[in-house]
């Protein structure tokens, strides 16, 4: 059973990042509402020893980041040292490229292998690396499903999964069968509720949706996940009270 802790995910309020001064207000909010981690995503251009400055002074781990495919594979070294700077361990991408996807059967599988290259690199480094689902991984190849080439044609020492519950159920699974599989594989699970307005699902905070959050939570505790980032790309109301409505309702399960 593991000791799982929340984060931000900072994709959440991407159209308040823009400056190093709206990222510095942002987390501030973040902190103040009682997050103590963010996961680093869609941020504009700000310097990593500055981020480090605001983030420690917000009294904010870094626990993961959502990075570009390309530029990590382009630019490995001076990605890995920003990490090591920040104190970051894990690095995540959100999405495979579109050239990959565009291929195919033949694109997830040469995804898989090319992405355990860069992870081993990474790994080598003292970091590791997780690819993020969405739905279009769902897709059916054969007998195999995309997110299924991907992980059993990658090596599990080099590229884990970071299963994200919104997106599992968008493409017709069950997030608790998805977080019990990969279990070993996995440090963050990317925790989004799914609502129904108007006959079309969409996102909504956790809690306030329909996915089963008392057997996600159980599932990701015993697959020893480390994090749970909260995520929400779509907000109906003002994306920090979405936040932290998530956390209220994650510390009602038992959650810090």
């Amino acid at each position: 059973m593991s000791n799982m802790r929340v984060a931000a995910q900072l994709y959440t309020l991407r159209e308040f990042l823009r400056t190093p001064d709206e990222i510095a207000r942002s987390l501030h909010k973040v902190a103040e509402i009682g997050y103590r981690a963010v996961q680093l995503s869609a941020m504009g251009p700000i310097e990593p020893a500055r981020l480090k400055e605001i983030a420690d002074r917000e009294g904010l781990t870094i626990c993961s980041t959502h990075v570009d495919y390309d530029e990590l594979l382009n630019e490995t070294q001076r990605m890995i040292a920003e990490h090591k700077l920040w104190g970051c361990r894990h690095v995540a991408i959100g999405s495979m490229p579109a050239r990959y996807r565009q291929a195919g059967e033949q694109g997830f599988r040469q995804f898989a292998r090319e992405a355990s290259e860069l992870g081993r690199r990474l790994h080598e480094a003292g970091l590791t690396f997780s690819y993020h689902n969405h739905s279009f991984e769902f897709e059916r190849f054969g007998n195999k499903l995309g997110l299924e080439i991907i992980f059993e044609e990658s090596d599990p020492r080099y590229l884990l999964a970071e299963i994200d519950t919104y997106w599992v159920q968008h493409g017709g699974g069950d997030p608790v069968q998805w977080i019990r599989r990969y279990a070993g594989r996995m440090v963050i699970v990317h925790f989004k509720d799914m609502s129904v307005r108007n006959g079309q699902q969409t996102m909504a905070e956790v809690g306030e949706g329909n996915l089963n959050w008392p057997a996600i939570v159980a599932a990701c505790r015993e697959a020893g996940i480390e994090w749970c980032a909260v995520e929400q790309d779509i907000c109906h109301r003002d994306p920090f009270e979405s936040l932290a409505i998530s956390l209220r309702n994650l510390k009602g399960l038992g959650l810090e």
